[in-house]
């Protein structure tokens, strides 16, 4: 029997989320999904050693207080201005069904993260997507574009995916200060910005509606524990904390991992330091390929395959997996010349720089080496 009437209408319409590929036979070189080319913070696994399974009996504390502790601590805001959750992605779901009614707008730009338009039309809202320029930046009538859509909440992904471009603080001050909806400033990848001075978090909890998204998946290598959190001003975080929040979101493993990490500061910011330094020779590496490439303040580089490379994007992102080294490709139609490639460790940087050679020279009637 089919339960295909069983669906509410705007799902059954719906393609879901393309997760990148997530090997689980043969070894590879994993630059796809930008995960941490290091691992997490040696105290994680200390953490694991000493967790009492006596507690698994009991439910965890549901709002994660001690975690969010630690958050408001290295944040220098308060308690009350962060909310912990399984994921920066349940925290994108909880701003849509906390703030945004079904048949509203919801604002973003073109391309983003691939899963807000999926969300929003989870939500059965509309989504507003307004074109980034050819530098990936802005344009001049964003907010101008945002409120004649009537967005009820608006998602920036600083720095930006997948070109890595940041925007700058007083931008989005005056792009908080212009929309009539929430600003909801996604920072997965925050942590790899080159100014340590970038800071948003004591704007974002003195604002009316700006919330940030923060991830522990990215900077501190825990994407397979799935724990995010929100930062913003009481107003915004506490319904999401007390009333549409999932009951004990988090399980009490994750909450202390989490923690131990995230307090794990010196470890932390000595990894993001390695991944800018392997950034730049990365980006090197690929340009002397032939290869043009945007300046990223993230974890990753976008490459463009100029129209005169012998080989396509697409080709040379199944001629890397046929090699198992896993990038990421998209048919987006401004994308489908590029190739977003997470930063590796230099061993893993180096064999891709090996291969793209070998495929390059290799249709290109060259004597590969």
């Amino acid at each position: 029997m089919s339960n295909k009437h069983f669906e509410r209408q705007n799902i059954a319409k719906l393609a879901g989320y393309v997760p990148g590929e997530q090997p689980i036979a043969a070894p590879v070189i994993k630059l796809n999904t930008n995960e941490s080319p290091y691992p997490t913070s040696p105290k994680v696994q200390d953490a694991i050693a000493k967790f009492s399974i006596e507690s698994l009996r009991r439910y965890p504390q549901p709002t994660a207080d001690r975690f969010r502790s630690t958050a408001a601590a290295v944040h220098q805001v308060a308690l009350e201005n962060v909310i912990a959750t399984r994921g920066g992605d349940e925290l994108l779901r909880l701003l849509l069904t906390t703030f945004v009614d079904p048949g509203a707008s919801v604002g973003m730009t073109d391309p983003t993260y691939s899963l807000y338009p999926i969300l929003t039309a989870i939500q059965d809202a509309t989504v507003a997507s307004i074109p980034l320029m050819a530098d990936w930046s802005l344009p001049q009538d964003f907010s101008t574009a945002i409120n004649a859509h009537h967005c009820q909440l608006t998602f920036i992904v600083n720095p930006h995916a997948p070109s890595g471009r940041l925007i700058d603080q007083e931008t989005l001050r005056i792009l908080a200060s212009e929309i009539d909806g929430i600003l909801v400033i996604d920072e997965a990848y925050v942590d790899f910005v080159s100014d340590e001075a970038h800071d948003l978090t004591q704007l974002a909890v003195t604002s009316d509606n700006i919330v940030l998204l923060r991830t522990l998946s990215k900077g501190y290598g825990l994407a397979g524990l799935r724990v995010g959190y929100g930062i913003g001003p009481q107003h915004l975080i506490e319904p999401m904390l007390h009333k549409t929040r999932d009951s004990y979101n988090l399980d009490a493993i994750s909450q202390q991992l989490a923690e131990v990490a995230l307090a794990d500061q010196a470890y932390a910011k000595s990894v993001w330091e390695r991944v800018r330094l392997s950034r730049a020779d990365l980006y090197r590496d690929l340009e002397e390929l032939g290869l043009e490439v945007f300046a990223s303040e993230s974890n990753f580089l976008l490459a463009t395959v100029p129209p005169d490379c012998p080989l396509s994007a697409k080709a040379l992102y199944e001629g890397l997996r046929a090699s198992h080294i896993l990038v990421r490709y998209f048919s987006h139609d401004r994308l489908q010349d590029k190739l977003r490639i997470t930063v590796g460790t230099p061993e893993e940087n180096a064999q891709l720089r090996q291969r793209l050679a070998t495929l390059l020279q290799g249709a290109s009637g060259g004597v590969s080496t």
